[in-house]
């Protein structure tokens, strides 16, 4: 944990036995953000995460048509949160994901690929899809 990091109410960290999570200096998360780890998960210096912000290193397995999931384990990978993200409210951060530095990841997003440095990535509401651009 970095130097003068900030959370407020209702902030979940979990990490599993063999999972590691580092989180960089003058990192802010707002209210209910989570980040649980069962693998690896990275934040950058001087991240801001809005309200509600989910960050999963892993997901369910479900292929074993004859297994409840509940019993079929997880998929896990790493993620990494470059230096100076804004993570607005509301977004969700899956597995293997890498965000690049300096980039905003607009509200309600759901990220389950990597976006580039200098990005900014918006839920189109009317269209229900997300739209990438560089802006810096």
């Amino acid at each position: 944990m970095g130097e003068s990091v900030t959370f407020r109410k209702g902030f979940t960290l979990l990490i599993d036995r063999a999972a590691k999570v580092h989180i960089g200096d003058r990192v802010f998360f707002n209210n209910y953000c989570s980040v649980i780890a069962m693998n690896d998960i990275y934040i950058g210096n001087d991240c801001i995460f809005g309200e509600n912000v989910k960050i999963y290193d892993h997901n369910h397995r479900f292929n074993m048509k004859d297994k409840a999931v509940a019993t079929q384990g997880f998929k896990t990978a790493p993620i990494i949160i470059k230096d100076n993200c804004w993570i607005a409210n509301d977004v969700v951060i899956l597995k293997g994901v890498v965000i690049g530095e300096n980039s905003v990841i607009g509200a309600g997003c759901v990220i389950s690929e990597d976006v580039p440095a200098n990005s900014l990535v918006q839920l189109i509401p009317k269209m229900n899809r997300v739209s990438q651009i560089s802006y810096r």
